[in-house]
């Protein structure tokens, strides 16, 4: 964090994610970097690779206590969640990523914790005109020329991935400096 005296009204974006293991976070960061390098598509190396449940939302910096004590009292009834990889897919023209099923244990996280922070502390997804939940994990977007999508994803169309593993905590990500940072981690059930 910076030097400047930072005002409590102040907001921050914020945001709320499942990461998969270590593993499968190198794998993915090397696809990023490939993305990087050979597409010029940096803008995927702004957050760690994450699968997201609640879209960046803006929090009053002095409210912070309360957004950790919220997510805190809504993990404890959660349980881990089963998660799979499988395969690549894209939103044309500008997103390429691993594709992940949707599965019913997921699809229920991502529907309860959104109930759950929009009745106890305002918080909603205003930004999307389809309510439809779409899980996938970012390798490139935004950056990522419709011209360098064309050749990226010939590469991964037809390539094939496929991960299975379960995850054990819902992670608070903060914009800070240009990127995303963990904040904090909530251990489900």
């Amino acid at each position: 964090m910076n030097n400047r005296e930072i005002n409590p009204k102040e907001k921050r974006l914020f945001f709320l994610a499942l990461l998969p293991p270590l593993n499968v976070q190198k794998i993915a960061q090397e696809m990023k970097e490939e993305f990087a390098n050979i597409y010029q598509s940096k803008h995927g190396l702004k957050s760690p690779p994450h699968l997201t449940v609640q879209p960046p939302f803006k929090w009053q910096i002095g409210q912070v206590q309360l957004l950790k004590e919220t997510l805190a009292n809504f993990v404890k009834n959660q349980n881990s969640i089963p998660i799979i990889l499988n395969n690549f897919g894209s939103f044309k023209p500008r997103v390429i990523y691993i594709n992940v099923v949707k599965t019913p244990e997921l699809l229920n996280i991502q529907q309860e914790l959104s109930l759950y922070l929009k009745s106890n502390l305002g918080i909603r997804d205003d930004r999307s005109k389809n309510p439809e939940y779409h899980p996938h994990l970012t390798l490139a977007h935004r950056d990522l020329t419709q011209d360098n999508y064309t050749k990226a994803w010939a590469k991964y169309e037809n390539k094939t991935i496929h991960f299975e593993f379960t995850v054990s905590e819902l992670t608070l990500l903060f914009h800070q400096e240009k990127k995303w940072e963990i904040s904090e981690q909530f251990r489900l059930g």
